[in-house]
């Protein structure tokens, strides 16, 4: 059920069901999330790590969504000695289902179901929306060299063994060459997720996971 100002307040107190703190405050901000109950369903958390989130997103976006510099400020606090704004603002785009140019809790908590929980070709699925930069069904050439260098771009001084300026592109070369396995200069999500399976330790799973402490 969804949460609202008007079920609370239709409610008589006999009929008022018990809530949690986190449940009862999904009702005060401006753009209300599904309810917990629905969104336990709709990804692989439990109803307690939803409501840790939420307090982590409602901290951080008081108004119940992220806009693309807010979330580019909070990503950069995970790489300081790199830059993260290119690749924060991909990575915006792929949390940004409906394009709409803002991250609810649900759009947030439904892609990282998918990066930390989902199967295998869920995650590479993400991955490929991620990569296909304008949305066409394909990646090409160009849309890896982008991604790959925001990453490098990123990680900043972190990269090991330190990396001259076309070792990007190097690795776009070789990448594209084994994943484009029919050589007509676009990648198609089936030919990624293969490319992607056939290299057990994929690197770009490695990439999007979330930092672990």
């Amino acid at each position: 059920a969804v949460f609202s100002p008007r079920t609370v307040t239709n409610t008589t107190p006999q009929q008022t069901p018990y809530k949690t703190e986190d449940e009862l405050e999904m009702t005060t901000v401006c753009h209300r999330p599904e309810g917990l109950d629905q969104l336990e369903a709709q990804t692989n958390f439990t109803k307690q790590e939803l409501q840790i989130l939420y307090r982590g997103f409602k901290n951080e976006c008081p108004s119940g969504v992220v806009n693309e510099e807010t979330f580019k400020h909070i990503y950069a606090q995970f790489f300081p000695h790199g830059d993260a704004s290119t690749y924060a603002h991909y990575l915006f785009n792929a949390f940004d289902t409906t394009n709409n140019g803002s991250i609810k809790f649900k759009d947030f908590v439904m892609g990282l179901s998918t990066l930390l929980r989902g199967t295998l070709r869920e995650k590479l699925e993400w991955t490929f929306h991620l990569y296909d930069i304008n949305r066409d069904g394909y990646i090409n050439k160009e849309e890896m060299t982008e991604i790959v260098r925001a990453i490098y771009d990123m990680m900043g001084k972190y990269t090991y063994p330190a990396i001259k300026g076309d070792v990007p592109q190097q690795h776009v070369d070789a990448f594209f060459q084994k994943m484009d396995k029919n050589k007509d200069g676009v990648v198609t999500l089936e030919e990624f997720v293969v490319a992607c399976q056939e290299v057990r330790c994929c690197l770009f799973i490695k990439l999007l996971k979330v930092r672990e402490e």
